[in-house]
């Protein structure tokens, strides 16, 4: 795992674009994994930068969905799938036929679930997912004690998390729903790389578990510790309490060029 301290939010979305840059050179159909919530915004916001200047050509790239609510209609402002439209999809300039997610709103949520395994499979599987952390140490809507193999699948989320959502439902837990489908801890596991951003204090014991502590299911961002090309970019804040924090920055200095991200 690769740990890499930055200065704020904008510096480590800078810094992951420029790796999914640097990818899409190599293999422009890139299958991109993408997150939600309010910390990836920069990273897509500093790519839609990069399509926009010419600097890189995302016409070809593939954009797969990490989770979805159960139950909200697809077109929902709130739904995932509406979200990575808004944020993503469209501001790269692609279509609704470069994405896929899976289907909130089935009638079998279980047969959607293995459908959309099945799918990523199918496309070759994910180059690079990007990854946000939850303060009680999830990954995609993969709560505490989720098994590390687990497939996609239905979760129920904790209050925490709920609690946490609520700001994109105008602060109305009410509106949140209990039901997920989330790639489960073994999904992503497959992806060929996997990149982390943890930005602000409140995800610093997160970010500490995940990278210093054991590999446990009561973290589920530990299971990154099992992954040959795991990189973990967090601010100065996220980064408070590691206790290895001088080492990550001595070996982010010194790495060469050639590595990349």
């Amino acid at each position: 795992m690769e740990v890499v301290i930055v200065k704020d939010a904008k510096a480590g979305g800078e810094l992951i674009a420029d790796g999914i840059a640097d990818l899409l050179r190599r293999k422009p159909d890139a299958l991109l994994g993408v997150a939600t919530g309010s910390t990836p915004i920069p990273i897509y916001d500093a790519l839609t930068a990069r399509v926009r200047a010419g600097s890189v050509d995302a016409s070809r790239a593939r954009i797969a969905q990490l989770d979805e609510y159960v139950g909200l209609p697809a077109g929902h402002p709130e739904s995932y799938r509406s979200t990575v439209l808004r944020q993503v999809v469209e501001p790269l300039g692609l279509t609704e036929d470069h994405f896929m997610g899976p289907d909130g709103s089935a009638e079998d949520v279980q047969a959607a679930c293995e459908a959309y395994d099945k799918a990523l499979a199918e496309a070759g599987g994910v180059d690079l997912q990007i990854l946000g952390i939850g303060t009680d140490g999830h990954i995609g809507f993969n709560e505490p004690c989720s098994s590390l193999a687990s497939r996609t699948r239905i979760k129920t989320l904790t209050e925490q998390t709920r609690v946490d959502n609520a700001r994109f439902f105008d602060d109305d837990i009410e509106q949140v729903p209990h039901h997920v489908i989330t790639q489960g801890i073994g999904t992503i596991l497959e992806a060929r790389h996997l990149v982390l951003l943890a930005t602000g204090e409140g995800k610093a014991e997160a970010v500490a578990q995940t990278v210093e502590g054991p590999v446990a299911a009561l973290v589920p961002a530990s299971a990154l510790q099992l992954h040959p090309h795991a990189t973990v970019v967090v601010d100065e804040a996220a980064a408070s309490k590691l206790k290895l924090a001088d080492y990550f920055r001595h070996t982010y200095a010194a790495k060469p060029a050639w590595q990349g991200i």
